[in-house]
């Protein structure tokens, strides 16, 4: 649970030590062209991300397993369906909206349609296009789902910080998130 400059490695901070030097000259990234690791500020708000995501994660997936018998991909996939124009997306936006590989989004879309919540079609406007298509299933499910997810983000996190956090939280995401999707 500890990060190097990046590379989600274990180092000397895991000890306490927050630089190379301090771990001796055999430390991984030691020399010339070292890596900056985390300083005590920076990895205390690194641990706290990952328990936080972790903690929030395993809330919410327990919820919507028990309400809808969803797993949170799921229920991302029929959000967004959901909200976009027609219930449908194309199958590659729709991947690269909850960020996640094509064919892992396809599994995910099969168990759906199996589940008959959604459907797939052909695109109108391209032959090789593929749209993920919302049912009325998939629009009850959807609601039996969302007032416990709902609940379970707002009472673990949303209520959890000030407005002032909140908006603070929301900048820093978002500028990760921009930098992480110019990549």
């Amino acid at each position: 649970m500890t990060a190097h400059a990046g590379r989600g490695e274990a180092g000397p901070a895991a000890s306490g030590s927050t630089s190379p030097a301090a771990a001796g000259a055999d430390a991984p990234g030691a020399g010339a062209d070292a890596e900056r690791w985390l300083n005590p500020a920076e990895m205390s708000a690194w641990l706290a991300f990952l328990e936080v995501s972790h903690l929030l994660e395993r809330a919410i997936e327990q919820q919507l397993r028990q309400d809808a018998g969803l797993s949170h991909a799921q229920y991302e996939i029929l959000s967004r369906l959901e909200a976009a124009e027609g219930g449908q997306v194309r199958m590659s936006d729709l991947a690269e909206g909850i960020v996640v590989s094509r064919s892992g989004l396809t599994y995910q879309v099969t168990q759906l349609e199996r589940a008959g919540l959604v459907r797939r079609e052909k695109c109108p406007s391209d032959d090789r296009g593929v749209l993920a298509v919302l049912t009325r299933e998939g629009r009850s499910a959807l609601a039996r789902a969302a007032p416990g997810h709902l609940r379970v983000v707002r009472e673990n996190l949303i209520d959890a910080l000030t407005p002032a956090q909140l908006a603070t939280l929301a900048d820093g995401l978002a500028a990760a998130r921009d930098r992480l999707r110019s990549t």
